[in-house]
């Protein structure tokens, strides 16, 4: 995983290319120098892209609780059973786990503690739950 100061110092080297310019010294680059070829450009282009889309996701990634996408255990699961029993808050819950509140709420479904309908996350990455209508024939 890249740091964020080697992610800025890469992204300084790889603008100054695409703008023609020497990164160290900022003066421009000869014409024919390989930085100003068009297919050079668009490839550098296409690296910032990508550069900014991995250091979105671990920016992302830092915000969420330490557990977040590992396994269970049987002695967590049991601890959660316990918890949602005794009417503890989701919210509560899931800081103790240290997981995310989707993710209690999806584990106390698999283990039929919860409907699918009583959820407050949804099961996608689309957005909160959509209640759906009964079909009418």
């Amino acid at each position: 995983m890249v740091n964020g100061s080697s992610y800025h110092k890469s992204r300084a080297v790889i603008d100054a290319l695409i703008q023609g310019t020497d990164p160290e010294t900022g003066a421009e680059l000869p014409a024919n120098s390989i930085a100003n070829r068009i297919q050079v450009n668009r490839a550098l282009l296409v690296a910032v892209s990508a550069m900014e889309q991995v250091h979105a996701r671990n920016l992302r990634r830092a915000l969420l609780p330490e557990k977040v996408g590992r396994t269970w255990s049987d002695d967590e699961e049991r601890q959660l059973r316990e918890e949602f029993a005794n009417s503890e808050p989701i919210p509560l819950i899931a800081e103790k786990h240290r997981r995310t509140i989707r993710a209690i709420e999806a584990r106390l479904e698999r283990m039929a503690l919860l409907r699918a309908d009583q959820r407050t996350t949804s099961d996608s990455f689309l957005g909160p739950p959509v209640k759906k209508e009964p079909q009418r024939d």
